[in-house]
């Protein structure tokens, strides 16, 4: 059966972000080409929905849909201004959060994490909003780490997203985490987006792309993806780049949104994930062929950024051999 994600649209919704899940979720296929993922539109009531463009939009289902979902996803709405004055959820909304089942997974895209805030599910853990709203956030809830540097923060069942662009890159994420990173890799080829871009990447609004364009960093970032397997190091990387370390960290980040070293640790950890989802290489050589040298580093690093060890991710995320699934039951 595939995932249920229910996605509740709420008067002010924005209407490119509430078609977000459905249509990156609905291009991740399983091997003989369904869909994992099943996405309904729902609504208080049923009713139709007023937008924030100045039309509506008709659904089909109201708020019960929530009660069967695996991943309930609030789609951007102009933040109400009695939620901005008093922190306090409405009414209608709050009752419909009581229908979604405590193991679900929830998702909130952009300024919708306020209503997540105000319903008290994200106490204690760490959030994202969009930029221009992070300092209110953080006013408005103070038990909530407000983290405006992201595009989006996955705290294992609720995850944030910093905007609705931003929730393509949260939902490529859910299919990398649900099936892997040749599922996710494919859904983002099929809608034409970026297929990795970390949740920890910068928001970009405030780190504009130096206009210098023959002195971008995208030329050594593509010369040392060619050279995982090495013992790369920002010295190597800036002076390929023929700046110096602090000027060529300095426009990395104002181009990626992350440190030179942060960045390559990443690009080496998909790398890992491919070989652990496409081959049948051991720990050791993945870890010599993606330039961690040796499986102690390999296995920390995995624990650090993804909560599993190399082998379990393999369990978890290798697709069957076409022999497998053909004598399956």
């Amino acid at each position: 059966m595939p995932h249920r994600v229910a996605v509740l649209a709420l008067d002010g919704v924005m209407p490119m972000d509430l078609g977000v899940a459905a249509r990156v979720l609905n291009e991740a296929l399983d091997p003989a080409g369904a869909r994992l993922y099943s996405v309904t539109t729902c609504s208080l009531g049923g009713r139709p929905v007023r937008t924030n463009e100045g039309f509506r939009i008709v659904v089909d289902d109201d708020e019960s849909l929530l009660e069967d979902a695996d991943t309930v996803v609030i789609a951007t709405q102009e933040p109400d201004e009695h939620l901005l004055a008093t922190g306090e959820l409405p009414a209608r909304v709050a009752t419909a959060f009581a229908r979604i089942r405590p193991e679900a997974r929830i998702v909130s895209l952009c300024t919708s994490s306020f209503l997540l805030a105000a319903a008290g599910l994200l106490d204690g853990l760490r959030a994202t909003t969009h930029w221009s709203l992070c300092g209110r956030f953080a006013r408005q809830f103070p038990d909530v780490e407000v983290d405006p540097d992201v595009l989006f923060v996955d705290n294992g069942r609720i995850l944030t997203a910093a905007g609705g662009a931003a929730g393509i890159d949260l939902f490529i994420h859910l299919i990398r985490r649900d099936h892997g990173a040749t599922v996710a890799t494919s859904a983002a080829r099929r809608c034409v987006v970026a297929p990795w871009r970390e949740g920890g990447q910068a928001q970009f609004i405030e780190h504009p792309v130096p206009k210098e364009a023959d002195r971008s960093t995208s030329a050594t970032r593509q010369w040392a993806l060619n050279r995982l397997a090495e013992p790369v190091t920002l010295q190597d990387m800036a002076r390929h780049a023929h700046m110096s370390e602090r000027t060529f960290t300095r426009r990395f980040r104002a181009e990626v949104g992350t440190s030179p070293l942060q960045w390559l640790v990443q690009s080496r950890l998909t790398q890992a994930r491919r070989l652990l989802e496409s081959s049948d290489l051991t720990v050791a050589r993945i870890a010599t062929a993606c330039g961690f040298g040796d499986p102690v580093a390999l296995r920390k690093h995995f624990h650090t950024h993804l909560g599993l060890s190399p082998l379990a991710y393999r369990r978890a995320h290798r697709a069957p051999s076409p022999r497998t699934r053909d004598n399956a039951p």
